[in-house]
């Protein structure tokens, strides 16, 4: 049975001959950075603490030393990427203080604003890195991890929720980018099947901390952004729709499709950062 993931079909419905280079071809490699190291130890952080607030009291939760604890996961997942690749270093020491000096401004103002975000009236901890293993036709199996699953015990109903690390937050483009929004949408339709609950049952919603703030502002900024997309019956239905549309396409039985001929989709957007543009591999690409 083959295993697919969001990014997976993110990529083809972008582009799927990229898709074909990386994932058939594998020829694509990943690249970590100080963004991808500080996205995954904010999100450590945040969610220790919203297990400890949620399992056991909000005033063992605020007395969690979080920074040490930013600084530590910061420090280990640097050990360990570079365990990963071969000791090639990719961020600088500067890069490394100047994020979590970002990181300990958020974790500030979050202790300070958590209650506008996360209540314990009425709400339980489902869990943290909530996984979804939903098997789908064809051979296919479709994975994820759902960073925090709430549930209103009050209402019956459930709230999916995905941390984002920004720079400077989601602009209204970024909120219009399906393929950032699509996650949660396939998500809230895979938990409402696995769970058996009625999908209007459950929210959605993206949860963006930021690092930097605009300057010279005469207003006070949040270092939270939250953002819930459109996910009524037609959005789900849409996506849902064309994730088959893309195991009907690149799969035979659990297996890659390696007759049919993928199609290439240049655009600014597509192939800025696409690692193929102008290669070898593909000549199709917008400079």
């Amino acid at each position: 049975m083959k295993r697919i993931s969001y990014s997976q079909y993110s990529q083809w419905d972008s582009c799927p001959y990229k898709w074909k280079l990386n994932y058939i071809d594998k020829l694509g490699e990943y690249t970590d950075s100080i963004h991808t190291l500080f996205g995954t130890s904010m999100h450590e952080v945040l969610q220790t603490y919203l297990t400890v607030m949620y399992n056991d009291t909000i005033k063992m939760a605020n007395a969690l030393p979080l920074d040490e604890m930013l600084l530590h996961r910061m420090k280990t997942n640097y050990k360990n990427i570079m365990g990963r690749n071969g000791g090639e270093v990719f961020c600088e020491q500067k890069d490394m203080e100047e994020f979590y000096s970002h990181g300990l401004l958020i974790l500030e103002w979050f202790k300070k604003k958590r209650d506008m975000y996360f209540s314990k009236k009425n709400y339980e901890l489902v869990g943290i890195e909530v996984p979804i293993e939903y098997e789908l036709p064809n051979n296919i199996k479709f994975i994820g991890y759902m960073d925090v699953v709430l549930h209103d015990t009050l209402r019956d109903r459930y709230k999916i929720i995905d941390i984002k690390t920004s720079t400077m937050g989601w602009n209204k483009y970024q909120k219009a980018d399906k393929n950032k929004t699509d996650q949660l949408l396939l998500y809230k339709y895979f938990f409402s099947k696995e769970q058996e609950v009625p999908i209007d049952s459950v929210d959605v919603e993206y949860f963006i901390v930021k690092r930097k703030l605009y300057e010279n502002l005469d207003f006070p900024q949040r270092r939270v952004q939250t953002f819930s997309p459109a996910s009524g019956k037609p959005s789900i239905n849409k996506v849902v729709s064309n994730l088959q549309r893309f195991i009907d396409e690149s799969f035979e039985d659990g297996k890659h499709n390696l007759e049919r001929d993928y199609l290439k989709l240049p655009s600014k957007k597509n192939c800025k950062y696409c690692e193929f543009n102008q290669t070898e591999h593909c000549d199709a690409g917008v400079k």
